[in-house]
Parts: structure tokens; sequence; C-alpha cells
């Protein structure tokens, strides 16, 4: 299976991430929270090895980018957490130990174990269950989209994944959740819904919306774009929510 191409890993932003070192690399991340460039760079150094181990095992090419996106969520959500000792050489270490030190504790060691134990855990949907392809929304852009969205008001954030992703209209979207004890009108969904655009757009880091979105001017309708990829690309049983 060929690897895939990631324009991302060419922007302004990510390119000259590419002369740091793992260790450097690491550091910036879990400094600038916020920021999500460091992931992206990351991600752009390390996704040809971890989508080859994981082409290796899948049954499919369409589980191999499901299982790919999903590992990528779960780096992201641990990465926070590493921490990368330096290792001291002394006279009792040989050249040897201290090569095989550096391997395990490497950033590139820790991403193999990562991806293999995400390969040996996920339990996969059908291939006919899936609709998530790298095309509709990378990893970095799909995981920051997904913890923007945690940061929303739930109703607000329900709102917006039934308008975005399943194309509910105001009508439905108030009916539905009329009947789940909201009291709330087609208009004031409406309302509703553009606040939430704004809160998720905000809390969407500067440079992962210039990484992926282009301009301000672009940004509005692509944001929308990417909710409405990142949201239902993700859930296997998404399709069925639309009818």
């Amino acid at each position: 299976m060929q690897i895939p191409n990631f324009p991302e890993c060419s922007h302004a932003l990510v390119q000259p991430l590419a002369q740091l070192s793992d260790r450097e690399l690491l550091h910036r991340f879990k400094q600038n929270p916020g920021a999500g460039k460091y992931f992206t760079a990351i991600f752009c150094r390390y996704s040809p090895i971890v989508f080859s181990l994981i082409s290796h095992s899948a049954r499919s090419p369409v589980q191999a980018e499901y299982l790919f996106a999903l590992t990528w969520r779960h780096i992201l959500n641990e990465l926070g957490g590493l921490d990368l000792p330096t290792i001291a050489d002394s006279a009792s270490a040989t050249a040897e130990d201290i090569t095989e030190a550096q391997r395990s504790l490497s950033l590139q060691g820790w991403l193999i174990n990562v991806t293999a134990l995400c390969i040996n855990q996920a339990v996969l949907p059908e291939v006919e269950e899936i609709h998530y392809s790298l095309q509709q929304a990378s990893p970095p852009l799909w995981c920051y989209v997904e913890r923007a969205m945690e940061r929303l008001d739930p109703v607000e954030r329900l709102i917006l994944v039934m308008s975005q992703t399943f194309h509910w209209s105001d009508t439905r979207i108030a009916a539905y959740l009329q009947a789940e004890g909201e009291r709330i009108t087609p208009t004031e969904v409406a309302v509703r819904l553009r606040t939430a655009a704004q809160n998720l757009e905000a809390a969407l880091p500067d440079d992962i919306q210039a990484i992926y979105l282009g301009t301000t001017a672009q940004a509005g309708a692509e944001l929308m774009d990417a909710i409405a990829d990142a949201t239902f690309a993700l859930s296997p049983t998404g399709a069925e929510s639309r009818n």
C-alpha cells in the first residue's frame, strides 16, 4: 500500500520544524498546549512509519486509514505525558548498551510501541461500515476539531453535529431536542448553531486553522466542512443517523 502524501508537511508553519530534534519538538509540544503545529510536525515526521506498520496488519486499505486516524488520536492523547530521559554515558556502559537504550527511549520507539498497541487492541468495524478516508480529514485536523468540539456546550455541540454532519433542518433539530426535554424553537436552533460555530472556531488553535483551513475569508466555510468530515468520518454508524 502506497504511503500517503500529506500537504500540511510543506506548510510554512510546519516545514521549519523539521529541523528540530525529536526531543526539542516534544518539549515545544508540551510547553505550548494551545498550539497544534508541533503535533502536526511530529505527525509529518513519523506518519510514514506508523502508516507502514498499520498497512501491513490491516485487512483492507479502508480499515488501514481508519486505524491510522484512531492511532494518531491515541498518540495525541498520550503525548503530553511522555518523558524522554537523557541517557548518561558512563565508564561501565558499552557503545551497544547506549545505542540500544537510546533506541528504546526515543520518540520513534515510543510511537512504534503505541502503534503496535493500537493494532493489537483495536476492534475495527467491517469495511462497509467505515466512512473515513484521509482525503476527508487528515488526522491532526480531525484530532483538534474533536478537541475543540469537546469544549462546546453539550446542546450546542449536538446542534452542530446534527446540522453539519447529518444535515438536519432547524425544525427537525428543534423537534428532536424538544422530545429530549429541551425547550427550543427552530429560530433558537439557528441562533445556537451560529454561536456554536463561533465558539468552535475560537476553540480551534490558530495555527491549525492556518495550516488546514487557509485564509480567514475561507476559514468559515471550510471549518464547517471540516466539522462534517471529521465528526462523520470516524463514526462507523454515522450513515444510519442520516436517515
